[in-house]
């Protein structure tokens, strides 16, 4: 299914994700989704820097399932989050600083996506003792 239709939910004009767990591959992309609950897979800080958005958009296909959402952290990288776009990765973070960021928001926007000034809370799967963390995570923590 392609990114640009993952589920997110807008509850009185703004946008919901469900709880956010940093991953750093794909074994944290499948431990991420393995509990079948609702979650938003963010990247680890400023990824789309060192990783780019196209290897984002593969890992993100290769689990998706209903109830999954993504956002790729751009850091301050402008480039890199039109370049996102361009790619149908939609949903992302980028520092208010950017250079072009209401730029970048605007298309994000138009695109059914959107832009945060910084990465929601997050439980980090690389942490020690996060994996066991996981469900009760999952359960208690909805950001919007």
């Amino acid at each position: 299914m392609p990114l640009a239709l993952n589920p997110v939910k807008r509850l009185n004009g703004s946008m919901f994700f469900p709880p956010a767990v940093i991953i750093h591959g794909l074994a944290d992309a499948r431990a991420a989704v393995a509990p079948r609950r609702p979650v938003t897979l963010l990247s680890a800080p400023g990824a789309a820097l060192y990783a780019g958005c196209l290897w984002w958009r593969s890992l993100v296909e290769l689990v998706w399932q209903d109830g999954v959402v993504d956002l790729l952290d751009c850091a301050d990288g402008s480039g890199q989050a039109m370049a996102a776009l361009r790619v149908g990765v939609c949903r992302l973070v980028l520092w208010p600083n950017a250079p072009g960021w209401s730029a970048v928001a605007e298309i994000a926007g138009t695109l059914g996506g959107c832009v945060l000034a910084e990465a929601p809370p997050s439980l980090d799967l690389a942490e020690r003792g996060a994996s066991r963390r996981l469900e009760q995570w999952l359960t208690a923590n909805p950001i919007g």
